[in-house]
């Protein structure tokens, strides 16, 4: 079958040579009605019918397929307080005094090490209690750590302290202060597990 559009390129063809033709007609051919011409016109309109169609299609196609754009992605929300914080937090601190930075130093320790908490009232009588000054720099770094009141009897204890705390960094940064020294008592059971005094729940 013949492609429409090529039909509808042979329509001037067409016409050209019927108006070279009819000088030689009689005059009763032109007004006869078995005359092709009104034939011809006919069919030159179903062509462009046809060829109107098909261009209007192939521009409605693409709009059909397209996809609607996606949502925007939602920002994510910053840590906001003093909250315990994964290793490696990036969150910082707004407190403007070293007293202030002690529970933001105490809840990162606790959120680290929440196995070896010690839950409840602590007994009267503890394996060891030792106060211990830690120094974090702007970044939240362990810079140095200096023993106020060592529990040498137990080394064990100082060593695993020691530990910890280093594992334990990066603190929360020390944005407002640029950097602090900030103290903390840690209370240990003989168990192995241990409060700090900043968020101790008490001692019988």
């Amino acid at each position: 079958m013949q492609n429409p559009m090529n039909r509808a390129m042979n329509r001037p063809y067409l016409v050209e040579r019927q108006t070279m033709t009819t000088p030689e007609m009689p005059s009763s051919a032109s007004s006869s009605p078995s005359s092709g011409a009104p034939r011809r016109f006919w069919l030159v309109g179903l062509l462009s019918a046809a060829t109107a169609a098909v261009v209007s299609a192939c521009k409605t196609a693409p709009e059909a397929t397209s996809a609607p754009a996606g949502p925007a992605a939602a920002p994510d929300s910053p840590v906001i307080g003093p909250v315990a914080g994964p290793k490696g937090s990036a969150r910082s601190s707004s407190a403007t005094t070293p007293r202030a930075y002690r529970e933001d130093g105490a809840t990162h320790i606790y959120g680290l090490n929440s196995d070896r908490i010690y839950k409840g009232r602590m007994p009267p009588l503890l394996y060891a209690v030792g106060v211990l000054n830690v120094e974090i720099d702007r970044a939240g770094r362990v810079t140095r750590l200096d023993w106020m009141r060592a529990p040498k009897h137990a080394p064990e204890v100082m060593a695993d302290i020691t530990r910890m705390i280093q594992d334990a960094s990066p603190f929360p940064a020390p944005t407002r202060m640029g950097k602090v020294v900030y103290t903390d008592t840690w209370l240990w059971h003989k168990s192995g597990k241990f409060q700090l005094d900043t968020l101790t729940e008490g001692q019988d």
